[in-house]
């Protein structure tokens, strides 16, 4: 890591309130030290048989950051006095959960009762992304897992049918700024989408104006009107699996899968068009922005101190 990102990510931590008293990357120096690569051991055994592994877990961090912040609360099933928010509409189609289970056990037979299942979605966030090529990063820790979850807040996840106002206001309202907006939506620079979530820009009659021609027919081949609204589509058509800055190039392209993607360059007047335009001629200014995004991100209201639990299986209070 560059002296000037490291720069950058303390400066990120100390504005966030991120202290030895909270959250820190040596939080785990003495009472599991081998946290880390006990994770990477996991993690790179099943990135090895399933290549989507890294954008699944991103994923499932950031939807679990957005609700109650970052307290593990995602993984939560249903139970007595628990409404899991697995159940609610932006999180049906996450997956990875049984990965998260497995960094679980492997961690816990080796530092019982110690790693929260909080850090683990951060840890293995970041372990995958640089298994992709894309930055690394020094993960603040220390957070606690929730006692509940809060299905009804799902809501604050953004959803791909947003406005640009909503879309910008869901991060505002958890003090991420149009950057942050930017650089975290690079995450889909790797992973798949189903057709659902985009099928409503290849309407026959009235296409989204912001999708190029050639990339319109090729996903209406793909999605065609009552076919399988399950099936993946690649989020960066170039490179599929690779966390770059492709993302970046394919919206100024128009080929941004998402509405959510193209109306970051292809709203009028919008902020973050001057952010694509930077990312995409700079990868290491989308690495740089990335990382303290993540940081960011993962700062939002962590449960610390006596506050919350370290659950024994993520899936269960203790």
């Amino acid at each position: 890591m560059s002296s000037v990102l490291a720069t950058v990510i303390c400066v990120v931590m100390l504005f966030w309130g991120i202290s030895d008293a909270q959250l820190s990357p040596t939080f785990y120096a003495s009472t599991c030290p081998n946290v880390s690569s006990i994770v990477r051991g996991v993690v790179e055994q099943a990135a090895r048989n399933d290549v989507r592994l890294g954008a699944k877990l991103i994923r499932m961090h950031f939807h679990d950051c957005f609700v109650n912040g970052c307290d593990g609360s995602i993984l939560l099933v249903d139970a007595s006095g628990i409404d899991s928010e697995q159940d609610e509409a932006p999180n049906q189609s996450v997956e990875g959960y049984g990965v998260v289970d497995n960094i679980k056990t492997a961690v816990e037979n080796v530092c019982p009762g110690i790693v929260s299942c909080a850090d683990i979605l951060a840890l293995a966030s970041e372990i995958l992304v640089t298994l992709a090529g894309g930055p690394t990063w020094q993960v603040p820790l220390g957070r606690r897992d929730s006692t509940t979850a809060n299905a009804a807040r799902t809501s604050d996840i953004p959803s791909p049918f947003e406005t640009f106002e909503n879309l910008s206001l869901k991060f505002s309202n958890k003090e991420l700024d149009s950057t942050d907006l930017v650089a975290l939506s690079g995450a889909h620079t790797f992973g798949r989408s189903q057709c659902q979530f985009f099928s409503q820009r290849l309407n026959d009659t009235n296409p989204d104006p912001t999708l190029n021609p050639t990339y319109l027919q090729t996903l209406r081949q793909a999605c065609p009107p009552g076919g399988n609204p399950s099936r993946l589509n690649n989020l960066d058509p170039t490179t599929p699996d690779d966390f770059d800055n492709n993302y970046f190039t394919n919206l100024q392209n128009n080929s941004g899968l998402l509405a959510t993607d193209q109306m970051l360059f292809s709203t009028s007047g919008a902020d973050t068009v001057a952010i694509v335009n930077r990312f995409a001629n700079s990868q290491a200014a989308f690495f740089d922005s990335f990382a303290q995004s993540m940081i960011k991100m993962g700062n939002l209201s962590p449960l610390t101190g006596s506050n919350g639990e370290i659950r024994a299986d993520c899936k269960r209070v203790n």
